[in-house]
């Protein structure tokens, strides 16, 4: 089973990650009901097995939490591919809702950078406690980071700021899925590793 479990304790927020690559149930628990959706389209559209505790000063700014988050999620994620032997370590989508369309690019290569352009408004709170676009970029950056992999997420036709981001996240979900899956015995570079 590739699966990991991660804790992040600061004195600004506490994350426990557990993660199943290969499956299983989710749960997902952040004071930011916005943000607590959107991982919950990660876990369901990658067919990830997770959970997620998450808590946090988020009355002072869901970014803390946010970023804290993709941090701990990118780091079990880094842990439960181990060693990348097999996996497909490419992959992108398309992902259409409604009038907004987004596509997700992903190279599981073990070097971390995002590149994130989403269209929507950047000012426009989603839920109580808010949650921003800035918030999602600041996550998916800090997903890459930490897991190894780089990530291009970018909209083709812009719309309702929601549908962008949860466009986003659904192809975010699918691109991971697909780039981790098991296809091969073999190393997926060149050089014959994959360690950054």
């Amino acid at each position: 089973m590739r699966s990991a479990k991660f804790e992040r304790s600061s004195q600004e927020t506490q994350i426990v990650i557990v993660l199943n690559l290969d499956g299983g149930p989710s749960s997902v628990s952040t004071p930011v009901p916005f943000f607590s959706h959107m991982l919950n389209q990660f876990a369901v559209h990658g067919s990830i097995g997770l959970s997620v505790e998450a808590t946090g000063d988020w009355m002072v700014d869901a970014h803390h939490l946010v970023e804290d988050t993709g941090i701990a999620l990118g780091s079990a994620f880094r842990s439960a591919l181990g060693d990348r032997v097999g996996i497909e370590r490419f992959a992108d989508r398309v992902i259409p809702l409604d009038e907004s369309l987004v596509q997700v690019a992903v190279d599981l290569s073990g070097r971390g950078m995002a590149v994130v352009e989403l269209a929507g408004n950047h000012s426009l709170a989603l839920g109580t406690p808010p949650f921003y676009m800035e918030h999602a970029e600041e996550f998916f950056a800090a997903f890459a980071r930490h897991g190894g992999c780089t990530l291009h997420i970018r909209s083709l036709s812009d719309g309702n700021t929601h549908h962008q981001l949860e466009a986003a996240f659904k192809g975010f979900a699918r691109a991971v899925r697909d780039a981790a899956r098991v296809t091969s015995t073999q190393v997926p570079s060149s050089k014959g590793l994959l360690d950054g």
